[in-house]
Order: structure tokens, then sequence, then C-alpha cells
């Protein structure tokens, strides 16, 4: 059994016992209990359910295993002749989080 949810504007497919690295929802801390319920797609061994655009009902239970910065990246600005020179970095914040179950609802 598997499901495709979307965290954070972007599609993960999801199935019980992984982990999956995403974008950082506000609020939640390590160790929390977290429900997507977002579900686009569900697939039960014979079957498979299609949201439009997601499944009422259906939800995807995890727990957040780890919160962190992402690795840092530079981003450079430059226009010859002109002495414009900028510098910038960014890490970008995400969660862990183990996948317990998939609800159909």
């Amino acid at each position: 059994m598997y499901g495709i949810v979307e965290i954070g504007g972007k599609q993960y497919q999801v199935e019980p016992g992984i982990e999956v690295t995403h974008e950082l929802i506000p609020g939640v801390e390590v160790g929390q209990k977290v429900r997507l319920d977002r579900v686009l797609l569900i697939r039960n061994g014979d079957g498979v359910t299609v949201g439009r655009p997601y499944i009422r009902g259906a939800a995807v239970v995890g727990e957040v295993v780890e919160v962190g910065r992402g690795p840092k990246v530079v981003i450079q600005r430059f226009i010859p002749k002109k002495g414009y020179r900028r510098k910038r970095g960014h890490r970008q914040p995400f969660a862990r989080t183990r996948i317990l179950a998939i609800e159909k609802g």
C-alpha cells in the first residue's frame, strides 16, 4: 500500500515505514505526530483511488524524526564595470517524517 501526498506544494510517494524529507511545516517539533490530509492517490493492493484533487477523508499519519536546515546555497550577483557585487547565502529549513499509517477514510 502506498499513497501520494502533497506537502508544501510538492508531491511525495509515501508508504508506511519509510522516512520522507520535506519542507518544514510551521509549528512542528521532533517527536510530534502530524496528520497530512492532502492525499492525492492511494494504491491498496487491488485498486487505486484517485482524488479530485484530494481524497476526502483520507490522511497520512507520521511522526517527525528530525528538524533542521539544509546545505548552504550561495547566491551572487555581479555587474561588470559598475562596482556592483552582492553575495547572500540561504539554508532551507526541512523536516524528516517517518510515515506510520495511511488512513483511507
